[in-house]
């Protein structure tokens, strides 16, 4: 299998030298297969999020280094980091992370505003988008007048606006209903065979069932590794 993403010694320290010291993560050595469906699962206070935060170029690694089809990118700048999320990682955020002001199609065509795509091109995209994900009578509504799933979808939508090559979410099912899981996982498993990577960070067990890769943490340790027949 083809490592897409590759961690060397990865410690985050937060606080650090001082008598709060938190350290999060701990030595963590892992890789990542290109086109799989990979999970980071662990009780709450594990770590989960933060080596999401990581590998997502969010934040940085207080020791160690990641790599990136096989390039360091632990020193990179915070251009070359943001560039990178713009064309390589699209993330859904746990609380969908929505501009409550905005419709649908403008959450979802955000991302391309740095890029200058015009106003007329940003809302065929994200409106295309939207419908891809069965929301063409949401186009226009802001965020408060729709459901949790609805709101998870336009989040996926706008993840997926510049077509990155590695999808990742972090605990994407502790805000939504059991049908719009469902139709969350129906969505992962369409990106998957598509050729995406995908990356949840969770402890739902829902996911197992449909998980390649599974990594386990506790306290900040890399515990456990399983690796499943493709689906």
């Amino acid at each position: 299998m083809e490592t897409i993403i590759r961690t060397d010694k990865v410690d985050k320290i937060y606080y650090q030298g001082r008598p709060e010291e938190v350290r999060a993560l701990n030595q963590i050595d892992l890789e990542i297969p290109k086109n799989r469906l990979v999970l980071i699962r662990g009780p709450s206070g594990s770590g989960k999020t933060t080596l999401l935060n990581l590998i997502s170029t969010i934040d940085r690694p207080t020791h160690g280094s990641i790599f990136l089809r096989g390039e360091d990118i632990s020193k990179y700048s915070d251009v070359q980091l943001s560039r990178i999320r713009q064309k390589t990682i699209g993330l859904i955020f746990q609380n969908f992370n929505l501009l409550p002001r905005l419709p649908a199609w403008e959450n979802v065509a955000f991302p391309l505003l740095p890029l200058g795509v015009m106003e007329r091109d940003r809302r065929e995209r994200s409106v295309e988008m939207l419908i891809q994900l069965k929301l063409e009578k949401r186009v226009d509504h802001p965020p408060e007048q729709m459901s949790g799933g609805e709101q998870q979808r336009v989040a996926i939508a706008r993840a997926l606006i510049n077509d990155p090559e590695i999808m990742m979410a972090d605990e994407p099912t502790s805000n939504i209903d059991a049908e719009s899981i469902k139709i969350f996982l129906d969505i992962l498993t369409d990106l998957k065979s598509k050729g995406k990577t995908i990356i949840v960070s969770s402890h739902d067990p829902v996911f197992l069932d449909y998980s390649e890769t599974i990594f386990l943490l506790k306290d900040g340790r890399l515990m456990d590794i399983e690796q499943r027949e493709s689906k």
